[in-house]
């Protein structure tokens, strides 16, 4: 048996800057951090012939072509498995749909397990490179590439795509560090959602290079750069009160980015204890996230509304095979 680990993600800034339709005209630039939540994905061998699936739903088919579960079946594919004796069983720390990045994680564990099982070697950026064109290219969602490259690799780092993709690690302090893991909050809001819809609306306007959306992503891909300095020179209050400026901007994008629930949690929030904040992921539901400077203050407010808070470490190991 094969069981592998990816870690899910919060974006620190830039979000939404690394779909392709913007990032390949005018360059992408964001910041992610992949978090001690996981997406696991074991991998081993049936006694019966088929393939047996093990994820939300059960299925047990002969061919790679009758897998229901897109991702599965376009990995399989990619293995050139035609007729596989396999079984994969998912598991995660956190339901799918709540904006840290699970679908990207997903992809990348589930490679990384079917190449470990098969004795196939294989890098960590052609892991996200691979993930990302099962992902986009094969199955044409409007996604971009933040949550495949950070999953990959783990850590806090900064990415740059244009042509190609660049990494380099977010030069943050121990004491930075620990302040971050510290005073970001991340609490559920309770709405699981598809980002799909939002992502298409996103991507069809950059494709068709919409005035107001191409403004509002140099806009944010600009606060990116004034992120990464603020938090490379230790001013992390400064840091929170951007995560407002860019909560509202990824509001302007579309109106399905947030509910009058959602805007009622936040505004309480930053009335009790909270600096800055925003939803993590593509909006809609999923996870609040704020930077505290009275943490008890602000937990005691959220457990008030029903609101439960999931405590995090950052992940600096990324995808890898634990057995």
């Amino acid at each position: 048996m094969i069981i592998t680990r990816s870690p899910l993600r919060i974006s620190l800034g830039g979000g939404s800057t690394d779909i392709r339709s913007f990032s390949k005209l005018y360059g992408g630039f964001w910041i992610s951090a992949a978090i001690d939540k996981y997406v696991y994905v074991t991998v081993s061998r049936p006694f019966q012939s088929g393939i047996y699936l093990k994820y939300s739903e059960m299925e047990k088919v002969q061919k790679v072509e009758e897998v229901k579960h897109p991702i599965i079946r376009e990995c399989l594919r990619h293995m050139d498995l035609n007729t596989p004796q396999i079984e994969i069983t998912t598991l995660a720390d956190i339901p799918a749909g709540t904006g840290l990045g699970s679908s990207g994680s997903f992809t990348v564990a589930l490679l990384k397990a079917l190449h470990v099982y098969y004795k196939k070697s294989i890098s960590t950026r052609k892991l996200a490179d691979l993930a990302c064109k099962i992902e986009i290219d094969k199955l044409k969602q409007p996604i971009g590439i933040q949550d495949q490259y950070i999953s990959a690799f783990g850590g806090i780092n900064c990415f740059h795509c244009l042509n190609e993709v660049k990494i380099f690690p977010l030069r943050i302090t121990h004491d930075t560090l620990l302040d971050l893991e510290d005073n970001l909050l991340l609490f559920f809001t309770g709405f699981s959602r598809s980002a799909n819809e939002i992502l298409k609306e996103q991507d069809s306007k950059s494709i068709n290079l919409d005035k107001e959306m191409i403004s509002n992503l140099s806009e944010v891909k600009q606060s990116a750069y004034v992120i990464q300095d603020r938090l490379e020179s230790g001013r992390t209050k400064d840091f929170a009160e951007i995560m407002n400026w860019h909560w509202n901007k990824k509001k302007e994008r579309s109106k399905k980015m947030t509910n009058p629930k959602i805007e009622e949690w936040y505004n309480l929030a930053l009335k009790n204890g909270a600096i800055g904040g925003k939803l993590v992921g593509a909006g809609g539901g999923g996870f609040l996230m704020f930077y505290a400077q009275d943490k008890n203050l602000l937990r005691q407010v959220m457990s008030e509304q029903g609101l439960e808070e999931v405590r995090f470490k950052f992940d600096f190991e990324g995808t890898k095979c634990i057995l």
